[in-house]
């Protein structure tokens, strides 16, 4: 058994230790709100914060997350996460919607870090979380407002 702090709550786990930590969130925690994407660490889609920092959890051995804070976008409650939430909302950033759970934990890391962050800034925290519907501009827009509204 592998116990896990996921969202200030513990879970005790049945898992080999390289699983990948996204299907203990979603199959044994019954979080589904971090999705599966590529599998190989390279969409996005299964973004988590492991002690603040984005991760990419579909590659992240269940072993390597015990005794560390893991955040889903359910658990995203603290003042930056709900100002992303809020301007994805305001500025309609999804369409089918599919990657928002992980572009919304990689912004709200990027302006944990970065307060007024540049177009650049944004471009390079957001790289490798992909879109299928090209929301690109939007998601910039939505960052940049979130940024506005922590102010």
């Amino acid at each position: 058994m592998i116990t896990l702090n996921i969202n200030n709550h513990s879970y005790e786990v049945d898992a080999s230790p390289d699983m990948p930590l996204l299907w203990a969130i979603r199959d044994m925690a019954g979080l589904t709100g971090t999705k599966f994407g590529c599998g190989i660490a390279q969409c996005g889609a299964c973004t988590v914060h492991i002690d603040g920092k984005p991760v990419r959890s579909c590659s992240f051995p269940v072993a390597a997350a015990a005794g560390k804070k893991i955040t889903t976008i359910e658990g995203l409650h603290e003042r930056i996460g709900e100002a992303v939430q809020k301007a994805w909302i305001e500025l309609q950033v999804p369409q089918c919607g599919y990657c928002q759970s992980g572009q919304i934990m990689s912004a709200t890391a990027l302006l944990k870090t970065k307060s007024n962050p540049s177009d650049a800034d944004i471009d390079t925290a957001m790289q490798g979380n992909l879109c299928r519907c090209g929301t690109y501009q939007r998601i910039r827009s939505a960052i940049h407002h979130a940024a506005e509204l922590i102010k």
